[in-house]
């Protein structure tokens, strides 16, 4: 294996869907540690460094909602993509609000997580357009992968960061929810268009921006979303 492999945390109970998904991962190149249990996967976390999390939400000794917590409260923004046999909206809803960027339900094929797998990378080394772009109390910036909210850091995950960049690069204009889908996600997300609700939600509990009294991110109701830069903040030419 490569030294510069993507390293993936596999974290699956099944050990006949570990070892399939494993096989598949690894033969497109990437750097895999596969475990059955949540305790295990927060262990191998501690340990190493990795690019992206493959997690099961149904686990032995800690749940998979449990373990994305426990990496989220690590202020980790790694990519995380959920597995479940759990197929109702409100559990994906649910594992999209604790911090997970994706979300696959079983049975899946492992050619689609892969593709997945592959679209998160390429989302997360997209060239920027522009650098940083500076709203006085907030600052994106864009090729280092960070957030300022005066003057401090906010931590994202990978989903949250892509979708804050879409947004603030185009003040008042109005994006609906599957156009969200498509940049931030990089395919038709089985039309999950709630996703993006939970990821604005989560947006704006780290950034403090009430949705009663926005600052930044508005609500345009039955259409999608907006970002605004107030007046007072954009920085001047004079």
């Amino acid at each position: 294996m490569a030294s510069d492999a993507k390293r993936i945390l596999l974290v699956e109970d099944e050990k006949a869907i570990r070892d399939a998904v494993a096989a598949y991962l690894d033969r497109e190149g990437y750097w895999v540690v596969g475990v059955g249990d949540g305790k295990a996967a927060v262990d191998e976390f501690e340990k190493h460094k990795f690019d992206l999390v493959i997690l099961d939400l149904m686990l032995p000794k800690l749940s998979g909602e449990r373990v994305c917590k426990i990496i989220r409260d690590k202020q980790s923004a790694v990519p995380i993509i959920m597995l479940t046999a759990k197929g109702e909206v409100e559990d994906r809803i649910i594992g999209l609000e604790l911090g997970a960027d994706d979300y696959i339900v079983k049975p899946f094929s492992p050619r689609e997580l892969v593709a997945r797998v592959r679209a998160m990378f390429r989302r997360a080394h997209v060239e920027p357009e522009v650098d940083v772009l500076d709203f006085g109390e907030l600052v994106i910036d864009i090729s280092g992968h960070k957030i300022l909210v005066d003057g401090k850091d906010v931590d994202l995950t990978a989903s949250e960061f892509k979708l804050l960049a879409t947004l603030a690069r185009h003040p008042g204009r109005v994006y609906n929810r599957m156009e969200l889908v498509e940049k931030v996600l990089g395919y038709d997300f089985e039309g999950y268009e709630r996703t993006i609700d939970s990821h604005v939600k989560n947006l704006r509990a780290k950034l403090g921006d009430d949705p009663r009294h926005p600052k930044w991110l508005f609500t345009v109701h039955g259409v999608g979303y907006r970002f605004e830069a107030p007046a007072q903040e954009k920085k001047s030419d004079e």
